[in-house]
């Protein structure tokens, strides 16, 4: 009895184990692989959207409305400096799946040292033109002078703790990469547990205003980067990290820039643009101000299966490349689209049928909460098609073709979405909107949907994408015992 419960522990301790370690998606059902990566990845996405709308939630019910549009229009700002984490954080997620799909334990490593340093430099470099440039930026933004001091005070204080969130986030990329979305789950569960606690810690008992929830997000960001190291330091018989590794690898650098420059140039293209909307949003007045970010708080949540499957077809497409399997990378194409498409579906109409209920939440002013559910119904009719485009361009990033989906991004923002705001907002204008419409905000944001995707399935079928991979190139992998037996 004792043995074969020592054999049946052993077993349930094995299957644990496979379970919490690296995936290997070059085999098994594609379906079955992409649903089993992307479920802790759509859970984790849940938490990093819950945490940021319980700093709204948190500043709106306790501090204000005028404090919830201050927190709101930072953002544009946030993502502009950020350009250098997503160009380095798409690099490190296709270089670590390719390498790790084709056995590449010496490539392996050496791209995730060199990720390691290029994100401390990255780091430093933020935070100081970041704490610096908050309040020059936010006066070009002309931002509205009841909210622009709490815009700035918050801005300075999420650059101070930038580090954090910037090894978190590139951290976190590579472990997806390997095929590791359960860790990073549970770290950033920890992350959002305890962002919610110094939320109501320091804004309700210490009243300490938007600094609070500045402060709350630092905090959190830092504790779930240190938890996230751990875990990939932990990984010795996948990769090694020492100080041969933990170094700028020229050659690698050049490829994570070649690979990442794209992300960061549409990553530049998408918050200037932001920028210029947000700018569009201010003159409308803050309550537009903060019915906007409000809109785009219950919004994330129906996004958030667009951006999780395209992660996820990222990484199962740069495994495959890697390990040289074409069929399988049609077959999980098709896989996420099914999936991707089908989940987009059940929570719009969830948020349709709720949306309502969900402003409420943050602010309890009747007509910012009608403003904001007539902007969910406006951009309910993109959500589905946007959730084909974010595969599709998974699909190509996770090939090494990251230069198409920039193309099509910057058409899409540029070319379209700022003219058509504009122009509705002219078209528009009002004795109750004298500067135009809020519908301008999300129209034109359903119109660059609808037409980004038509854009990205023609170029996916083109097939271009397909001659991208970074292993084509390179000698032979050098194996080892642990990743050749995976």
């Amino acid at each position: 009895m004792t043995k074969e419960y020592g054999v049946d522990l052993c077993m349930k301790m094995d299957a644990i184990k496979r379970f919490f370690g690296s995936q290997d998606m070059t085999v098994g059902n594609p379906m079955v692989e992409l649903v089993k990566f992307s479920i802790p990845l759509l859970i984790g996405n849940f938490a990093q959207q819950l945490y940021n709308t319980v700093d709204s939630i948190v500043v709106g019910k306790y501090v204000g409305d005028g404090a919830l549009a201050a927190v709101g229009a930072s953002f544009p700002v946030m993502n502009l400096l950020l350009v250098l984490l997503m160009g380095i954080s798409t690099g490190a997620t296709i270089m670590v799946s390719q390498y790790f799909g084709a056995k590449d334990r010496q490539n392996l490593s050496r791209t995730i040292g060199t990720c390691l340093v290029l994100t401390f430099l990255a780091g430093i470099f933020m935070m100081i033109a970041g704490y610096f440039g908050s309040g020059p930026m936010m006066d070009l933004l002309n931002t509205p002078m009841d909210i622009r001091d709490m815009s700035v005070q918050y801005l300075q204080i999420i650059f101070i703790g930038i580090m954090g969130g910037a090894f978190f986030n590139i951290i976190s990329g590579i472990l997806r990469g390997m095929g590791d979305s359960v860790y990073p789950l549970f770290f950033l569960l920890v992350a959002s547990i305890l962002n919610i606690f110094l939320d109501l810690l320091f804004v309700t008992q210490f009243q300490m205003g938007v600094a609070g929830v500045a402060w709350a997000t630092i905090i959190s960001q830092f504790i779930s980067a240190i938890l996230c190291y751990m875990r990939l330091s932990s990984m010795k018989s996948v990769l090694d990290l020492n100080r041969d590794t933990l170094r700028l690898d020229r050659k690698l650098a050049a490829k994570l820039g070649r690979l990442g420059m794209p992300a960061g140039i549409t990553q530049v293209i998408f918050s200037l643009s932001s920028i210029v909307v947000q700018s569009l949003t201010n003159s409308l007045g803050t309550q537009v101000i903060a019915a906007s970010i409000v809109v785009m708080r219950v919004d994330g949540f129906a996004m958030m299966p667009n951006f999780t499957f395209g992660m996820a077809a990222t990484t199962f497409v740069g495994q495959n490349i890697g390990a040289r399997k074409m069929d399988r990378v049609h077959q999980g194409t098709r896989d996420a689209l099914k999936i991707g498409f089908g989940t987009s579906i059940l929570l719009t109409l969830c948020l349709l049928l709720f949306g309502s209920n969900l402003m409420h939440m943050f602010t309890d002013t009747e007509s910012l909460v009608a403003l904001g559910v007539r902007g969910l119904r406006i951009l309910a009719a993109g959500y589905i098609v946007f959730a084909g485009t974010q595969i599709l361009m998974g699909v190509m990033r996770g090939a090494g073709d990251t230069a198409k989906p920039m193309w099509i991004s910057i058409f899409n923002t540029v070319v379209l979405r700022i003219p058509i705001a504009y122009i509705w907002a002219w078209l528009t204008r009002s004795e109750q909107y004298p500067n135009g419409s809020p519908d301008c905000l999300f129209a034109s944001l359903v119109i660059t949907w609808v037409i980004g995707f038509i854009i990205t399935a023609i170029v996916y079928r083109k097939g271009s994408w397909k001659k991208k991979a970074i292993v084509e190139a390179d000698e032979e992998p050098v194996l080892s015992e642990n990743l050749a037996n995976i």
